[in-house]
């Protein structure tokens, strides 16, 4: 059986880190695997435990779907992040090519390559990323401002993880 509450825990920690999604799996065959989107939270499942070929065939897993009631509050709130989240479909993620330590500056004590509100243009360095010893310098694939930085410096990133969101349009 699936603790609720832990599921919930997971899903706030997800919401609140630049992860898109997480799968855990457990030693009696249980799978859990979250995920999110930029727009909404995507639909949580939980998968039936893996069976033997001997055993009879799994149900289909029920839907996890955690919700709260609304308030008249609650729908304005809900209406004013679906406007951030249209407007923050309009911007371009620079994401991560591979898996490394985010840098923001060239190196310690110097000022960082770009902060949010900094305008910059193609080509230009953005954030190091050290692979295996190599500093691989990440440069901008379009010209614009920088709306978001969504790493730490000298903490680790993975392959696709969104490192910047530029606003092409200024």
């Amino acid at each position: 059986m699936i603790d609720l509450r832990y599921v919930k825990k997971l899903v706030d920690m997800l919401d609140e880190s630049t992860v898109d999604s997480i799968e855990i799996s457990s030693d009696k065959g249980m799978k859990i695997r979250i995920s999110k989107t930029p727009s909404a939270r995507a639909a949580m499942h939980a998968v039936a435990p893996v069976m033997h070929a001997t055993h009879a065939a799994p149900v289909a897993p029920p839907a996890v779907t955690l919700a709260a009631p609304v308030s008249p509050g609650a729908a304005v709130a809900a209406a004013a992040a679906a406007a951030k989240a249209d407007a923050a479909s309009k911007l371009v993620d620079v994401k991560s090519p591979m898996v490394g330590t985010f840098y923001s500056k060239p190196e310690p004590g110097a000022a960082p390559y770009v902060q949010v509100g900094s305008t910059v243009t193609k080509g230009q360095v953005l954030c190091i990323i050290e692979a295996m010893k190599i500093m691989n310098e990440i440069e901008c694939e379009v010209a614009g401002t920088i709306r978001e930085i969504c790493v730490t410096d000298a903490h680790p990133v993975e392959f696709g993880q969104p490192l910047f969101r530029i606003d092409p349009n200024g």
